[in-house]
């Protein structure tokens, strides 16, 4: 029959399948349309519910239209149950555990390589200091070639960072710090130059704003990154929206990736659909295109071939696992990656942080007192329900959220495996412990807020104007 599937529907993967439902539908729906046959019509209805009924039967649930099944992250914690089961995309982090996703299986899922002791021993020989406190703990926990980056500066070759941030409300949270004190600290013991996109386009593209107003918060963050401490002689911060209309190099990197991109590939990594705008499916490209420093030929003087290194949260993988196969097609190296862990809300590391939930996290705007107030009212305890049992068991260190914000913040490691010692053993009560939290995020707020005080509509445009920095290529 020609309506017969042309392979085994049992072979197929649950997006394939939904492609399958959705042109079928569309078939029976232009078969009705141009007046066909009875036969022909039910012919075709039968196929469509058989689709459907593999699509079911693949996924668990039945078929909607505009609705496909992500190319989601599914990670098994060990169980059957798919309430135990970690999503991680670009947009969605999900899971049921409270000590948050299962970061080995991860790795293995994205097939990245584990940030390991070799290659921390090796970082600190390159650079002779003591590695970052976010690689001493595995907050940054995964790579792609980072023996690579240092092969080139140890044979004295040049590379460049490159990260990003999407503007999406006025307030950064202090989450949102972690790729920034990190690619601060990248940039400042290897000396390299550092580009930072502000995706204010994408922000547009999937949020009911304004280009205005994703613009405006382009440069409203672009004060918290600068308060960072950058050099602004080394560092180019650019706006999407603003940057590609003037930059010829970064455009035609654009259309080089969206060439070799097809609309099957974009849809299994991303999970678009027909219904989504040709803006969301063409955006993967813009942000490929930092990757690559013939983008930015006012810092690169037009060469092509300089590597670039990208921190980030491991959520945005996929998009750099794009650029990555798309690279050497184009004459171009592949980016290398540094990977974080995911920043846990308040109420704890199965919940998601929202610029809509004020309590969801530390606002780089609070106050002290709103400080003190959300970590003693919302932090998620791993204390016990009682003092005489808190005593006697003592405290979950892997689930508590004020002992996970001071392996972020908290610099001194003796301090912290002290803190982490005495609450285990029941030492230490919650209260103790959010109070030593309070006294760590309060000064180093404040710290922040001063400085960007300091930042001026006058600094954040010369960071943000195209120019050489101070370093020769």
């Amino acid at each position: 029959m020609a309506d017969s599937p042309n392979c085994d529907l049992k072979s197929l993967s649950p997006l394939q399948l939904f492609e399958r439902v959705t042109e079928q539908g569309e078939k029976v729906r232009a078969l009705k349309a141009g007046k066909a046959s009875k036969d022909e019509i039910d012919a075709a209805v039968r196929m469509l519910l058989s689709l459907k009924l593999s699509y079911k039967s693949a996924t668990g649930q039945d078929y909607q239209a505009g609705l496909p099944p992500r190319d989601l992250v599914l990670i098994n914690n060990g169980t059957t149950k798919e309430e135990d089961e970690d999503f991680v995309d670009p947009w969605t982090v999900q899971t049921s555990n409270a000590k948050g996703v299962d970061y080995d299986k991860l790795i293995v899922r994205f097939g990245s390589s584990k940030i390991d002791t070799d290659l921390i021993n090796r970082i600190e020989r390159a650079i002779g200091q003591k590695p970052h406190r976010f690689l001493r703990r595995g907050i940054f926990f995964s790579h792609r070639d980072m023996d690579q980056i240092l092969d080139a500066y140890e044979n004295k070759k040049s590379f460049y960072l490159y990260t990003g941030r999407g503007p999406s409300s006025q307030a950064m949270h202090v989450g949102h710090l972690i790729p920034f004190v990190f690619t601060k600290w990248l940039q400042e013991v290897f000396d390299v130059p550092l580009v930072i996109q502000l995706t204010d386009d994408e922000k547009y593209l999937w949020k009911d704003m304004t280009t205005e107003k994703a613009y405006e918060y382009a440069k409203e963050n672009a004060k918290d990154i600068i308060a960072c401490g950058f050099d602004i002689n080394k560092t180019f911060i650019f706006s999407d929206l603003d940057y590609l209309g003037t930059s010829t190099g970064f455009y035609k990197n654009v259309v080089k990736v969206q060439k070799h991109v097809t609309f099957n590939q974009v849809k299994g990594i991303f999970g678009f659909t027909d219904s989504d705008c040709i803006g969301k499916i063409s955006f993967p490209a813009i942000q490929a295109a930092p990757s690559f420093s013939s983008s930015f030929p006012q810092i690169f003087n037009g060469k092509e071939n300089i590597q670039c290194l990208i921190p980030c949260a491991i959520d945005q993988d996929p998009y750099f696992r794009m650029t990555r196969d798309v690279a050497p097609r184009i004459g171009q190296p592949k980016p290398a990656l540094l990977h974080s862990v995911f920043f846990p809300a308040l109420q704890g590391a199965q919940t998601k942080m929202s610029a809509s939930d004020p309590n969801s996290s530390i606002f780089l705007t609070d106050t002290p007192k709103q400080i003190k107030t959300k970590i003693n009212k919302h932090a998620f305890s791993g204390g016990r329900d009682t003092i005489e049992e808190h005593r006697k068991y003592g405290g979950n260190c892997d689930v508590d959220v004020s002992f996970m914000y001071l392996t972020f913040f908290l610099e001194d490691d003796d301090r912290l495996e002290q803190l982490k010692q005495a609450y285990t053993s029941g030492e230490l009560l919650t209260g103790e412990l959010k109070k030593v939290l309070i006294e760590t995020l309060q000064p180093l707020i404040a710290a922040h807020q001063e400085r960007r005080k300091q930042v001026t509509d006058e600094m954040v445009k010369q960071f943000m104007t195209p120019r050489k920095l101070a370093f020769e290529f």
